[in-house]
């Protein structure tokens, strides 16, 4: 198990404030030995800040944040930083993304479809859909759309990119992990099933604990708020570092076919039951390309896009990094982000999807990405048309909670 990433969670203003950016620093340069001296290695350090819609008086000085806030990564010892949603209540932020994101490669950003407060927004979800589409020409693979995710129901507070938003001015941080191993060698060694889920519990426990009172030793004395652990099951491109290996060590021959859902609601419940400041999403994490065993089944056609929606019902994080055909356009994403929306207002929990639609692909064809945390897989196909009304034509609308008594 690895702690993914220590995101530091600041108002950095605009112009962005020097003192803010020098308190990051200092954060950092406490926070990574404060971790790596009680056994855990720390792979990235991130910055997240408020919605750059509520940073920026005119949100086309986007790209031109975005250029700052990179230049400023290396001075601080961060690596990557978000730079927030795009707001429903701010129709012209979403526009201005792709832009941004041409203009950096170390800057994530997120567009919101749906919360609690304006419930489902047709517009936003198109907008989030151009966005994507857009995203795939930036470069000849596609990859800028690994920096953008559409959002439905997230809270800040999140530390998994590219959801990370904050509020408020007060800093705060989180830990996100890298711990689907745990689950993996939970069931691998068990006897039955409720040997291995106890193992997996009592593995959580144990290290979400001694990752919280290492956070505490962070905050003493200070105003930093800690905002807990985000123990979703993140995984590495490696068969021992494989969220879908977990899933097929509870027995499923292969992720994707029946019984893969109450595999993935086992894994996610064990996390719930897990003593631990709990934060972000909290669950079983299925990001297609940075999974082996994940990869490898949507290239068979065992494991669908349909199949990873199906799982959002009972996981975490919803549809991640999602090989699409190049010739996808927004008109067929939007159902998509609208079945994703759905889920996350009816079951009232946070759901994500980063698509990423790859320039002269097809469906079948394969993935070639150069990159240490991606595996190699094959393009999915994506079974959607254009709606049509009434949905086509509606505007906002709201979904209640589902009751449960």
């Amino acid at each position: 198990m690895k702690i993914r990433s220590i995101t530091y969670f600041f108002n950095p203003s605009y112009p962005l404030n020097e003192t803010a950016l020098r308190q990051a620093q200092i954060f950092f340069e406490r926070a990574k030995p404060a971790f790596e001296s009680v056994g855990y290695e720390v792979q990235t350090l991130r910055l997240a800040t408020p919605s750059f819609a509520k940073l920026l008086k005119d949100v086309s000085q986007l790209p031109r944040l975005a250029q700052e806030m990179e230049k400023a990564l290396p001075q601080i010892g961060a690596a990557y930083a978000a730079l927030g949603p795009a707001l429903i209540e701010t129709p012209q932020s979403y526009a201005i993304i792709p832009e941004a994101l041409a203009a950096s490669e170390n800057i994530f950003f997120g567009g919101f479809m749906a919360n609690q407060q304006s419930g489902i927004s047709m517009p936003a979800i198109q907008a989030c859909a151009n966005i994507i589409e857009r995203a795939a020409t930036i470069t000849s693979d596609g990859f800028a759309n690994l920096r953008f995710a559409a959002l439905a129901n997230v809270k800040a507070g999140a530390p998994f990119f590219p959801a990370a938003y904050h509020e408020g001015n007060q800093p705060a941080f989180a830990l996100a992990t890298e711990s689907a191993d745990l689950a993996l060698q939970a069931f691998e060694n068990a006897t039955s099933l409720e040997e291995g889920r106890q193992n997996l519990i009592a593995e959580i426990t144990k290290h979400g604990q001694a990752l919280a009172r290492a956070a505490q030793t962070l905050i003493a004395d200070s105003p930093l708020l800690f905002n807990g652990v985000d123990f979703s099951l993140a995984p590495f491109p490696a068969d021992s570092h494989s969220l879908g290996g977990a899933v097929e060590a509870l027995g499923i021959p292969k992720i994707g076919l029946h019984g893969s859902l109450a595999a993935a609601a086992l894994l996610t419940e064990a996390i719930d039951r897990a003593d631990f400041p709990h934060t972000g999403f909290s669950g079983f994490m299925q990001p297609i390309l940075e999974d082996a065993t994940l990869a490898k089944r949507a290239a068979e056609g065992t494991l669908t896009v349909k199949d990873a929606l199906l799982y959002s019902a009972v996981c975490g994080t919803g549809l991640d990094t999602v090989p699409l055909p190049g010739d996808t356009r927004a008109a067929h994403i939007a159902p998509l982000l609208l079945d994703i929306s759905a889920l996350a207002l009816r079951l009232n929990k946070p759901l994500t999807a980063r698509l990423m639609p790859i320039p002269n692909k097809k469906a079948g064809d394969e993935t070639n990405f150069n990159f240490a945390f991606f595996a190699n897989s094959k393009v999915m196909k994506l079974e959607s048309e254009a709606l049509a009304a009434p949905l086509a034509d509606a505007k906002n609308f709201t979904l209640q909670e589902k009751k449960t008594s």
